[in-house]
């Protein structure tokens, strides 16, 4: 929400303007989207030598009122101190939302106890939840550290030098949310009663059905999460010495973090899917019920017939407390004849959904929807769990919606070789993993590389992965050879052999093996011995799917020479790289991706060359699987493209296309999927697909997917802060720069167009 940013300005305007001494500690956890930040601001008469957080403080302030019930905000509050709370609750309801530990230590220690609607003023204003300069005016008129009038004008010239690459309109709102913030916070009455508040509530042990998943829980995520990780024994994590974790935890976090969440009105659905597609977080599905299921439904589920699957119900389920209220998929819902299924309301308003989630995920599996709705289409596919749910991306990820689909089409046999960087970071900071398994156990297994070394590393686990595979399958033709082999075991192995090139067809066929070199095992003789020797590593019977995924600042740049060794191996692996165009993790660098005239760290004055044309490189090998998917442009291309590559036997690449915070999207990230869209639709990306399958049949390898642009390039670029930016501080350069990324951006479709065949 802006917090850090507005600290660091208010340490800068003490320091400034006042004859303190002035210091500020900035501690953050690794979520992109609601992550806990915290920050420690001291100023004095003296110098300060503090080199430690504060743990006695005049002055704190909880930007957001879910904080009140994870974490202790007022222990470090010394007695007569401040304490202001951004919530939306009057004072009776602050009686019923406080926890009875925090009201008694405010009532006994004569806490100056106030409170602000930043949401509710950040969206009169236009902020949205950016709420920092709101909460920042509210600090300086509180601690009266600098005169009222003064505090404003100085924040206000902070805030103009913070915003003003964003435009004037951005500044205008800050300097708005700056007078208002030192005027509409409220002093709370603390009720006498608060000394002696009881306690209403008991923790309680979360159970996840696994034990290891349910003991990392309760001893490490929940600890860790309230900001207690530093009391952690030793023995709390010594199982995981080998560096592995048990996946599935993030769906135990629960953060509670959006202020806006989808409201579904069936009557208005289509049941498409698309919002679920979308959804960067995993926290929108849909739910199939039978009527049994129907009759167990909680009372607040809402539901409709299934459309061609007469006896079933259909339902659109969402995880409230999951929810980070980007609104991606309201922005794409479709509609009944325009009126929209889905509609942002605030979160209180909708936590009764949570429980028709929670049911819908226990529902049993529906294989005749399977059977009517192809896997492997828009539809289709978000009928299966996905298996990335509840990450720490950003509100919005252009990112997590495409490794999110990778996982629903091939998560349960899938090796994940990940790039340090925001995929990284959202796929498996600790202390939760937010890849998860399905019913029957299996999910991704999911390994952290790096930053340069990357497809090296997927390519050592894609071969030792072939080398253990080739001694078990050297063992099944034994037993399959073998004379005291049951007819069952025998017709298992053949059925395995005859699909172990087809991580598609080989899942079932492994699974049986299995459960026949089970019984064998039991007997005595060859086949038994072979059967043991078999099953001690039975995880790598099943054909993988091997998945290398990355930035473009890790496969255009720092990684790409490791890259382009692998893919020309030949190998049968397949490359996702995450295309923000920029290096998002580490806030905003440019890279080889970085088109013309961006403006980004190192190229302040827009990047003069032009961005690196990686796919094109990789089609002249000829025997590369190459994509070039933009998901919002077209559901269809981009989950044909990733079934298409992980089906290819050999090396695959899908470049996609993944707006980001650090572009500055006109409108922000709740659009990120129609930004896709409009980036398709004036030319500055291309949808296309190389399959070598097809020159091998007499075919044009490439598919050029992207209709000829008709839509302005220039009205594309200047929706966003990256570009419009370089008008406002060097207009002549921005004009030469555009007008020659807007020629090169027609040149290389008509390029494009002639290869695929579409133009002479």
């Amino acid at each position: 929400d802006g917090t850090v940013g507005a600290n660091k300005n208010s340490i800068k305007i003490i320091g400034d303007h006042t004859d303190m001494y002035a210091q500020g500690y900035f501690a953050y956890d690794s979520k992109k989207s609601g992550g806990l930040t915290i920050s420690h601001l001291r100023f004095g008469k003296k110098p300060i030598k503090s080199t430690y957080y504060i743990t006695k403080a005049n002055f704190v302030a909880c930007h957001k009122p879910s904080y009140v019930n994870v974490y202790d905000m007022v222990e470090d509050l010394k007695p007569g101190g401040s304490f202001l709370l951004n919530c939306e609750w009057n004072e009776k309801e602050l009686d019923e939302h406080l926890p009875a530990k925090m009201k008694r230590y405010i009532a006994r220690n004569n806490i100056n106890f106030y409170t602000i609607n930043g949401v509710k003023l950040g969206k009169e204003i236009g902020l949205g939840g950016r709420i920092n300069t709101i909460l920042q005016s509210a600090f300086f008129t509180i601690t009266g550290i600098i005169p009222k009038e003064k505090a404003i004008q100085y924040m206000k010239d902070a805030a103009t030098k913070s915003y003003s690459r964003k435009g004037e309109k951005i500044v205008k709102m800050n300097h708005e949310a700056i007078d208002r913030g030192a005027n509409e916070f409220v002093k709370v009455h603390v009720p006498e009663a608060w000394k002696d508040a009881v306690d209403n509530t008991t923790v309680k042990k979360v159970n996840c059905g696994d034990p290891a998943l349910t003991e990392y829980v309760n001893n490490v995520l929940i600890p860790a999460n309230r900001h207690q990780g530093d009391k952690l024994p030793v023995s709390a994590v010594l199982k995981m010495a080998n560096g592995t974790v048990p996946s599935g935890s993030a769906a135990y976090e629960k953060r509670g973090i959006a202020i806006d969440v989808p409201e579904w009105n069936p009557a208005n659905c289509i049941q498409c899917n698309t919002c679920s597609y979308v959804c960067p977080h995993a926290v929108i599905r849909p739910a199939v019920l039978n009527a049994e299921e129907v009759a167990k439904a909680p009372k607040s589920m809402k539901m409709k017939d299934m459309t061609l699957m007469p006896g079933l119900k259909f339902a659109i389920t969402i995880s409230t407390l999951d929810c980070t209220g980007c609104g991606s998929c309201a922005t794409v819902c479709p509609g009944m004849r325009g009126n929209k299924a889905l509609t942002m309301k605030p979160m209180e308003t909708q936590l009764a959904s949570q429980e028709g989630f929670d049911y819908g995920q226990k529902l049993s599996p529906k294989p005749e929807v399977a059977k009517k709705f192809r896997p492997t289409s828009v539809k289709g596919s978000q009928f299966h769990k996905p298996l990335l749910e509840f990450s720490g991306a950003c509100a919005g990820c252009g990112e997590t919606p495409y490794a999110k689909l990778a996982t629903q089409l091939f998560g349960d046999r899938m090796y994940i070789a990940n790039a340090t960087g925001c995929s990284s970071i959202w796929g498996g900071s600790a202390p939760a993993t937010p890849y998860t398994r399905n019913e029957k156990g299996y999910g991704p297994a999911w390994n952290n590389s790096l930053f340069e070394d990357n497809a090296e590393f997927g390519y050592g686990m894609a071969l030792a992965n072939d080398a253990i595979r080739g001694r078990l399958a050297d063992y099944v033709k034994e037993i399959q050879a073998a004379d005291d082999a049951s007819d069952t075991l025998k017709t298992a192995s053949k059925e395995y052999l005859d699909t172990a090139e087809s991580s598609v067809a080989n899942r079932e066929p492994t699974d049986r093996l299995i459960a026949e070199l089970q019984k064998a095992a039991k007997g005595s003789g060859k086949t038994a011995e072979l059967a043991k020797k078999t099953l001690a590593d039975k995880d790598y019977l099943a054909k993988k799917s091997i998945w290398i995924f990355g930035g473009d600042g890790w496969s255009y740049d720092i990684g790409f020479g490791g890259l382009d060794h692998v893919l020309a191996s030949g190998e049968n692996v397949n490359v996702l790289i995450f295309d923000t165009e920029v290096y998002s993790n580490t806030g905003g660098q440019a890279s080889k991706a970085t088109p013309m005239g961006s403006v980004a760290q190192f190229a302040a004055t827009g990047k003069s060359t032009k961005k690196k044309d990686m796919p094109g490189m990789f089609m002249t090998y000829g025997y590369i699987y190459v994509a070039h998917v933009a998901m919002g442009a077209d559901y269809n291309q981009t989950v044909k493209a990733l079934t298409e590559a992980e089906s290819y036997n050999g090396p695959s690449i899908i470049i996609a296309y993944a707006p980001c915070i650090n572009q500055g999207i006109k409108g922000g990230m709740g659009i990120s999927q129609l930004e896709e869209k409009k980036a398709v639709a004036a030319g500055y990306w291309k949808n296309f697909r190389y399959d070598p399958r097809l020159a091998a049949q007499g075919k044009n390898p490439l598919q050029l997917d992207s209709r000829e642009p008709k839509a302005s390039y220039r009205d594309f670029i200047m929706g966003e802060v990256r570009y419009n930016s370089l008008t406002r501080s060097f207009p002549q350069r921005a004009e030469e720069l555009f007008s020659k990324a807007e020629k090169d951006a027609k040149q290389d479709y008509e390029h494009l167009a002639v290869l695929a065949g579409k133009k002479d």
